[in-house]
């Protein structure tokens, strides 16, 4: 009789496809032994330091208020630690790999979760658009320190249905990213970042969260994208390329750093007459609302 009842009751779990508990990826033992199995060494060139806190992991999946009907972009999953704890919230991940081992690594650690599509291919390059949907969606990541800013800036600039990103970065890069004007570390990031989204560092990360150890401090930084950008300018680029010009040479004073980024003195010196501001500034004084104000002068 007993025998009879647990066969029905297995039969009903298999209808249901009740998943068996998954090992949790983030843990010294069991990335050491995902390491040793599928011969796999943190690749130096690709930046790749596997996460051993589920605390950790567990921090990035609450930053990023991930759960059922999310639609998330993970970049850089690596052997599946942050992707797990995304996957055991309910939401449906789309994890970008770059690493062309590990898509066949992923598919035996993720095994199990219908919830999870790994892309192999590199983010700079794939249609997000596309491969999204074209809908609504959040990014975490755990970002590769070397190409963080090249991937952050991608994903603003090409005005992505993103709402919120989550991303592991390099605690040096989080606080240039949340400076203010007047900062030695405010610069184009600082401006880039604040533009497009609300930035704010969420928990620090220390070294020995991650095999191996890196030699630098880490943060969670979120940032949630905002709806229009923090100021209305007539042309972006115009925006973007007196910004990058104002901080090529900070020593400068932002006239004489336009003046050798191409602008033209007499455009420089009409515009500054018609916004009203000081050209004898540095430009790691100037506010985002007042780099967009000498933008839109220097549009004829």
């Amino acid at each position: 009789m007993t025998e009879n009842i647990d066969a029905a009751i297995d039969s009903e779990l298999h209808k249901a496809k009740v998943k068996k508990p998954q090992p949790t990826i983030a843990n010294p033992q069991v990335t050491r032994h995902i390491m040793k199995t599928f011969n796999l060494r943190a690749a130096k060139k690709l930046g790749q330091n596997f996460l051993i806190d589920a605390g950790i992991v567990q921090g990035i999946v609450d930053a990023a208020e991930a759960g059922p009907g999310d639609r998330i972009l993970e970049i850089g999953p690596g052997i599946g630690t942050l992707t797990q704890g995304l996957a055991e919230s309910g939401a449906q991940i789309t994890a970008v790999e770059l690493d062309k081992k590990l898509p066949a690594v992923l598919a035996e650690t993720l095994a199990g979760y219908d919830n999870v599509t790994i892309v192999p291919g590199d983010i700079l390059k794939v249609d997000i658009m596309e491969l999204m949907g074209g809908k609504p969606f959040k990014v975490a990541a755990n970002l590769p320190y070397y190409i963080t800013t090249p991937i952050l800036m991608t994903l603003l600039e090409r005005h992505l249905p993103i709402e919120i990103l989550v991303t592991m970065v390099q605690k040096e890069v989080a606080l240039r990213m949340i400076a203010k004007p007047g900062s030695k570390i405010y610069g184009a990031l600082s401006v880039a970042v604040q533009y497009y989204t609300e930035p704010e560092i969420a928990f620090d990360v220390p070294p020995r969260s991650f095999i191996p150890a890196p030699e630098v401090d880490s943060v969670v930084i979120t940032c949630r994208v905002r709806k229009e950008p923090a100021v209305k300018v007539k042309d972006e680029k115009m925006f973007f390329r007196v910004v990058k010009a104002a901080f090529g040479q900070r020593r400068k004073t932002i006239t004489n750093a336009m003046k050798g980024a191409g602008f033209l003195a007499e455009d420089i010196q009409q515009a500054f007459g018609k916004c009203g501001l000081d050209g004898g500034r540095r430009g790691e004084t100037f506010s985002l609302e007042e780099f967009g104000h000498l933008a839109d002068a220097m549009i004829k």
